[in-house]
């Protein structure tokens, strides 16, 4: 909630936290103490996250902890940049300063100056919009990891 109280701070702003977990209501606590509970709106848990992404300007992941980073990758295939944590499989995942930006992951600072620097600078946000989308393509598509599976599925076969 840090990380977006200075970002609305720096421009129009409007917080969307999708999904459900032990965190929540820690979150939501936090948007009162902070005053920001009118920009901060809540929707659950979703079947169909494409809808809430094409609507998103910015995705942030401010994780302590991530295994591979499939959220992520459903923003940047949606050509929304990601700012996240440098955690877990995340690295796999953004290519810093390309394809999104990654920081440490109590730097809350960092993460807003690239969420702002993101919504405020509109080539930034095509560029890294377009090269998320193509490393998504690229790297992360059926045609490229379904062999990969199954090669590994024959090699344990053997």
């Amino acid at each position: 909630m840090a990380i977006f109280d200075r970002i609305r701070q720096e421009v129009p702003a409007r917080l969307l936290l999708v999904g459900d977990g032990p965190e929540l209501p820690l979150a939501y606590r936090k948007a009162r103490e902070l005053g920001i509970t009118p920009l901060v709106h809540g929707v659950g848990e979703q079947e169909e996250v494409v809808p809430l992404l094409s609507i998103a300007d910015v995705f942030l992941l401010p994780s302590a902890q991530e295994s591979f980073g499939l959220a992520a990758l459903e923003a940047m295939a949606c050509e929304v940049p990601v700012v996240a944590s440098r955690v877990g499989g995340l690295p796999e995942v953004i290519e810093d300063g390309v394809s999104g930006f990654l920081h440490p992951p109590d730097a809350v600072d960092e993460m807003a100056r690239s969420a702002i620097a993101l919504l405020t600078d509109a080539p930034l946000h095509e560029r890294v919009s377009q090269a998320a989308c193509r490393r998504v393509r690229e790297q992360f598509s059926v045609e490229r990891v379904v062999p990969m599976y199954e090669a590994c599925y024959r090699a344990v076969l053997r």
